[in-house]
């Protein structure tokens, strides 16, 4: 499978499987994560942002107070694609 190449269905259920805290809302990968307070969201963000900028693919969030809420997609191939995958794993890491 390439990396920039629209995932089928059963591609996307199997690697959803691997991703627990991951779910498909509005045909995006989406997790919404709670901090302690602000300051270790924006710190949690920042993080994320240099991993994203590395990857050269970003992620498509929303911040309130102590609240992240990312979501992945692909738009060069109109969908998901491994890359969302793949930063979903490093988000994960980061979390």
């Amino acid at each position: 499978m390439s990396r920039t190449t629209r995932l089928t269905q059963p591609e996307i259920d199997e690697l959803l499987s691997q991703r627990r805290n991951w779910s498909i809302e509005d045909d995006k990968l989406t997790r919404v994560l709670k901090f302690k307070d602000f300051v270790e969201a924006f710190a949690f963000m920042t993080q994320v942002a240099l991993i994203a900028e590395r990857m050269n693919h970003h992620p498509e969030w929303f911040n309130v107070y102590n609240t992240v809420r990312i979501q992945l997609t692909t738009h060069d191939v109109g969908g998901l694609s491994a890359r969302d995958f793949e930063l979903a794993e490093r988000i994960d890491e980061s979390a």
